[in-house]
């Protein structure tokens, strides 16, 4: 199942995002669960939140991930959502 987890920063963490980056993409990479992933910016390029297509079982799986992501567990995200997607192009 793919699902595509979008996730806002909180505004003002910009900082907290780059203290934990190098944990977060240690993780991608540890967990083998994403398959396409980088962050959403603003309108001077600065990151302001994430998009991570996950490859997982179910929903109850990219629930798993999604909290056990170290940006998520240091409250980097105003807001995270996980949606069911469909891969068409690409």
């Amino acid at each position: 199942m793919l699902i595509a987890l979008i996730a806002r920063d909180k505004p003002g963490h910009l900082e907290t995002r780059k203290a934990n980056r190098a944990a977060h993409l240690a993780y991608i990479d540890e967990t083998g669960a994403v398959a396409q992933a980088g962050p959403l910016l603003d309108q001077n390029g600065e990151m302001v939140g994430s998009l991570i297509i996950l490859d997982v079982e179910d929903m109850a799986a990219g629930e798993t991930w999604a909290a056990n992501d170290p940006y998520n567990k240091a409250g980097l995200f105003e807001a995270v959502e996980l949606i069911t997607w469909k891969k068409v192009v690409g």
